[in-house]
């Protein structure tokens, strides 16, 4: 059965809350220092850049880069998830801009960004063509996409256990979830489009269609940046585009 972006929204505003406390835990532990080796070497150096992190969630990525010294904006379309953005930028010091929007429809001219960057958003997508090219649409010429995501739904349908629940003293993985609301969740991803898809094939080949450059994916970012938390059966996978 087709999944609504209302849904959608509405399952992430629950989890909003108990998802901002995984991302406040891992900001603070080694795996943060994985992530910004994992983003600067794919990101120019040099410069300041001028980043959106499309479906930002609790702002982790959006604060881990600003503390790079990137001017960064982050958009979600849940606002209690910008909630939570907000208040981690705001313990942290940094200065990281925050929006409530659609990450598949960004209100911004085309060009305004250096680099499009976003994690574990494409799967829970309605339309990740159009999601895809809107990131290239507001990307400057030369501008790269890095978007980090996994085929969970694979996951789901391999009865897997998803041990990313948080056990005590662990950093990554789940917290406050529910049985009923990890029925939801399998729910909501097996209802995606991108559960049917090949992935990380398709979003290369798509990507290409839409004349993004240099468009490849790495399939070992997971193990280099999540070590023994990256799941079997959704392993975590990088793609990352060029806009000519």
């Amino acid at each position: 059965m087709k999944v609504t972006e209302n849904e959608v929204q509405e399952y992430w505003t629950v989890r909003a809350h108990d998802f901002g406390v995984v991302r406040r835990n891992e900001i603070c532990d080694d795996i943060s220092l994985r992530w910004a080796a994992e983003l600067k070497a794919h990101l120019p150096e040099g410069r300041r850049l001028r980043i959106l992190d499309a479906g930002t969630g609790t702002g982790y990525f959006a604060v881990l880069l600003a503390e790079l010294g990137h001017e960064v904006t982050g958009i979600d379309l849940t606002p209690a998830m910008i909630d939570e953005a907000r208040a981690l930028a705001r313990d942290r010091g940094v200065d990281a801009s925050f929006a409530v929007m659609d990450a598949q429809e960004p209100s911004f001219a085309d060009g305004s960004f250096d680099a499009v960057v976003s994690r574990n958003l494409t799967w829970t997508l309605p339309e990740p063509e159009k999601a895809y090219a809107q990131w290239l649409r507001v990307l400057r010429s030369g501008g790269v996409l890095l978007n980090f995501d996994a085929s969970y739904a694979d996951n789901v349908r391999n009865n897997a256990k998803n041990d990313t629940h948080l056990p005590k003293g662990k950093v990554y993985g789940h917290c406050g979830i529910t049985p009923e609301l990890e029925s939801e969740n399998a729910r909501i991803t097996l209802g995606m489009p991108m559960s049917a898809r090949r992935r990380p094939d398709w979003d290369v080949a798509f990507l290409r269609s839409l004349g993004a450059e240099k468009c490849e994916s790495d399939e070992t970012a997971g193990k280099r940046i999540l070590l023994q938390n990256d799941l079997a059966d959704a392993p975590m996978f990088l793609i990352k585009a060029i806009k000519k």
